[in-house]
């Protein structure tokens, strides 16, 4: 029973490290995932590698293919468009809820998740800003008091992780993000609801020159 336990939380561990590695770009969309390879990798066996492989096909992060094995997910051009469109919706809900819903303290805690990316702008850190950002979201998410829909943005926010952490990297980014989250700050702090929908749709949705910078990244990222 312990061992069962034991072998889960290292399944579960494993997944999060393997989706951090594709969330930095270290294996690539299409990157073959090796079970023994990457047992030799992280010290363990295959069993564990093997659930946390299936758990990462279950968030849509790697597809198993037949005889051919697992790899990580690749996206075309028109579903990532189609997933950015629908991480902005998301994300306007999430924000309009929370311009009406968030308490003085969940607040005073965005506000400071804010500084603390204003941080990783100024250091010029695109890598610490990404995560940074991941918590300022988060903030956004849970401000929603909206269970269901906080689980939802963040499937999705996972699934997209690599190519938002790619977003940062474009020439001038991580201070035009700053710029908009300074906003969306002030205006769920000053309860706009309507003002914070359309700044956080803006915000996520990739369109024009923006996505053409992000797919031009892919090859180099690969």
């Amino acid at each position: 029973m312990r061992q069962a336990a034991d072998t889960k939380n290292r399944s579960t561990s494993l997944c999060e490290e393997i989706e951090e590695l594709i969330a930095m770009g270290e294996l690539a969309p299409g990157y073959r995932l090796d079970e023994t390879e990457l047992a030799a990798r992280f010290g363990v066996s295959r069993t564990p590698i093997r659930e946390a492989l299936i758990q990462l096909t279950s968030m849509g992060i790697v597809e198993m293919r037949p005889r051919r094995g697992a790899q990580v997910a690749k996206i075309s051009p028109q579903q990532l468009v189609e997933m950015f469109e629908v991480m902005a919706e998301f994300e306007a809900m999430c924000g309009r809820l929370a311009a009406r819903r968030m308490s003085k303290e969940e607040q005073e805690a965005l506000r400071i998740a804010h500084q603390a990316c204003k941080e990783a702008r100024d250091a010029a850190d695109p890598d610490d800003y990404f995560h940074r950002n991941e918590i300022f979201h988060g903030l956004i998410y849970a401000g929603s008091h909206n269970q269901f829909l906080q689980e939802q943005a963040m499937n999705l926010h996972r699934r997209l992780r690599s190519y938002r952490r790619l977003q940062l990297r474009v020439r001038d980014r991580l201070s035009q993000s700053y710029g908009e989250h300074d906003a969306i700050v002030q205006a769920i702090t000053s309860g706009d609801a309507q003002g914070t929908t359309e700044l956080l749709r803006k915000h996520i949705m990739i369109q024009g020159e923006r996505f053409a910078d992000l797919i031009a990244s892919l090859p180099r990222a690969a």
